[in-house]
């Protein structure tokens, strides 16, 4: 997937930015610093993705908060909110790849041989239509399985995990895959495991993302809220990049082309 991918950095010259222009991520002020940050919230089932945006911007105190896309409102997990400023930057994260663990519930006994051999069958480009409930138009697109593995089953429950394209209804492949096997099936639970470059490891409850901002406001102990609250070039570390020196900055932000001298 794009975010898997590891980019060479080519290094033409070595420079040193000014601090007129900015300062390194980490060293914002604290107040800058959420205005420009990421916070990777872990989804509970129930609320909406807009209900748990809405609470975010609630705990710390924002004027705007959004989420790079819509999670389903039983779905758990990984959920990004991008805070402030950061809202501008949520197109770069929306086709990012986006990887789940899924209980399958097949409605009849299938030997678990048949059922890694058809899971590999989807894996590759497959074609997709959106389910009656969705967001978008119902027509036939394709989609990009980059992986999908059988992890462990009980009984007619199958457990697997899947790395997907942007887009990919999980629904619909349930339904797909219990098609194929003939005995027909339906997706029981989903958590998005996850999204470019946010993971479970990075993950954070509401609970304590309030508790961070309580003891900063309470203690003036900013630690707890820098560890949850992640830079928004996080968001944006998966994709190609181009570093241009301080005195290019004014000639760009005045329409001139970008040229090789101005290329660090």
């Amino acid at each position: 997937m794009d975010f898997e991918i590891l980019r060479d950095v080519l290094i033409k010259s070595t420079v040193e930015t000014d601090p007129a222009y900015g300062c390194e991520p980490d060293k914002r002020p604290t107040e800058e610093y959420l205005h420009k940050g990421v916070v990777n919230i872990d989804k509970l089932s129930g609320p909406t993705s807009h209900q748990v945006t809405s609470w975010v911007k609630d705990i710390l105190h924002l004027d705007k908060a959004g989420h790079c896309d819509t999670l389903d409102p039983k779905v758990t997990g990984v959920f990004p909110v991008l805070l402030g400023d950061a809202t501008k930057i949520s197109q770069s994260i929306l086709p990012s790849g986006k990887e789940y663990v899924c209980v399958l519930a097949l409605h009849n006994n299938v030997p678990r041989k048949r059922i890694e051999k058809i899971l590999k069958y989807f894996q590759g480009e497959i074609y997709q239509r959106p389910p009656v409930k969705s967001a978008v138009k119902r027509q036939l697109r394709k989609r990009t399985i980059y992986y999908i593995t059988f992890m462990e089953r009980d009984g007619k429950n199958i457990l697997f995990k899947v790395g997907c394209e942007a887009g990919t209804y999980i629904r619909k492949l349930c339904h797909d895959l219990g098609s194929i096997l003939g005995v027909g099936a339906q997706m029981q639970e989903l958590r998005r495991t996850r999204v470019a470059s946010f993971d479970e490891s990075n993950i954070v409850t509401l609970h304590d993302l309030k508790d961070a901002y309580e003891f900063y406001k309470e203690n003036n102990e900013e630690k707890y809220l820098r560890t949850y609250v992640q830079p928004m070039e996080k968001a944006v570390q998966h994709l190609r990049k181009i570093w241009v020196k301080d005195t290019t900055i004014d000639s760009i932000c005045h329409g001139a082309n970008l040229n090789v001298p101005g290329i660090a």
